[in-house]
């Protein structure tokens, strides 16, 4: 392999933090070059609805490394920039301001974008979403006493703005066109535990609902307007029904892609000398055996070092497993692995779903486990893990009965 002289890092989020990091610490002494899009320092996104959202933390808590780190580890940031074009025959990476960066290899973290809605008043003032800082800065601005917020989506990021708001006073509406909140990602018995959680603290829930518009005065949105001609009324609107992953310069530059960037198990793209992590990588799973494409921030936080460690020409591939966690109200989760349709047979419950402390278990037909849940019990996921990622047989009945310990479940 020829020398490795330039790497460019495309996005400032946190993956394209810790990959520059990850470089370093590898041991890496040439040029390393982080483009964002963003004026601000590469910072963390989940505290945009969560704890930065609440206003129980700083901004500041959420940025990755000061600017010293950059100064004192040779990273050149070109903040506030955009790679507009890549040239894969020249190396070149071309930013909007027209100078080409070149490079030997180059890492894509372009992370992803909230969908819009294609509806009627979908672009009135007043109709937000949730992706910088200052989203989060102008979603918080709509809540108080008195104020009426809408949400459109019950994910995720739609139930924790939910909460954050509820919490500072706000009536909350949240419409959803599914039958319970985060049906598709956990399964009737477990979306219903969120639903009651959201009603019981003062959310008005609105499922299987269809809108037919975002209702407007002036430009401005004043509510949602159901297919059944019902207005609900808001000062604001909060759409939350999911993200796009950012894969235009992928295209552009001829890469594969297929619901992100395709990349094999070392997080190498159709082109050997470019890397995707995060929001946009659609791995070759060694683990699960599969593709999986993760929106979450262990994903970004953890992939740079095996595409660090690839990309200098090291035998690395990423094995960890997907994970996710949420905090609201008084409920504290956290999800390990991946257990989508198809994956899974039938959940195990083990504790009090009632009083929502329990760990729930999505089982394959063999009795392994694709994926577990703890909420409200804590030091779970290190005794899971191995559990999933060897895939082994387990008693369903042991593993349901909480006086059995976790590392006793195997048949």
């Amino acid at each position: 392999m020829s020398a490795i002289e330039d790497i460019v890092i495309v996005g400032g989020g946190l993956a394209g933090a810790k990959t520059a990091e990850a470089l370093r610490e590898l041991g890496y002494h040439g040029t390393v070059t982080l483009v964002g899009a963003e004026d601000h320092l590469p910072y963390e996104r989940p505290p945009l609805s969560k704890e930065y959202l609440s206003g129980a933390k700083p901004f500041d808590g959420a940025i990755v490394h000061p600017r010293e780190w950059y100064d004192e580890n040779g990273i050149s940031l070109r903040l506030g920039s955009r790679v507009a074009s890549i040239d894969t025959a020249a190396h070149e990476a071309r930013l909007d301001d027209g100078t080409a960066l070149r490079y030997d290899r180059l890492v894509l973290a372009t992370g992803s974008a909230p969908r819009r809605l294609p509806i009627p008043g979908a672009d009135a003032s007043g109709v937000l979403t949730l992706r910088t800082v200052e989203d989060s800065d102008a979603i918080r601005a709509t809540f108080g006493e008195g104020r009426r917020l809408a949400i459109i989506g019950a994910g995720w990021i739609g139930l924790e703005v939910a909460a954050a708001a509820r919490a500072a006073g706000t009536s909350v509406t949240v419409v959803e066109a599914a039958e319970l909140p985060l049906l598709r990602v956990l399964g009737p018995q477990l979306a219903q535990v969120f639903a009651d959680l959201h009603r019981e603290n003062g959310v008005d829930l609105r499922l299987s609902a269809r809108i037919a518009e975002i209702a407007t005065h002036d430009g401005a949105a004043i509510g949602i307007r159901l297919e059944d001609g019902s207005l609900i009324d808001a000062d604001a609107i909060v759409v939350g029904v999911g993200v796009a992953p950012e894969i235009a310069l992928a295209q552009q530059a001829g890469l594969a892609v297929e619901n992100g960037v395709l990349v094999d198990a070392s997080l190498r793209t159709s082109d050997p000398d470019i890397f995707a992590v995060g929001d946009i990588a659609n791995h070759e799973h060694p683990v699960l055996g599969r593709r999986v494409r993760v929106e979450h921030w262990a994903t970004a936080l953890n992939q740079p070092k095996a595409a660090a460690a690839a990309l200098l020409g090291g035998d690395a591939g990423y094995t960890e497993l997907p994970y996710f966690y949420t905090d609201q109200y008084d409920l504290g989760m956290e999800y390990i692995g991946n257990a989508v349709d198809g994956t899974y047979e039938r959940i195990v419950v083990r504790g009090d779903l009632a009083a929502r402390e329990f760990v729930a278990f999505w089982l394959t037909h063999e009795n392994t486990i694709a994926a577990a849940m703890n909420v409200n019990v804590w030091d779970v996921v290190d005794l899971v893990k191995p559990l999933i990622a060897d895939r082994v047989r387990v008693d369903p009945d042991r593993l349901a009965d909480p006086a059995v310990a976790l590392d006793d479940v195997a048949v």
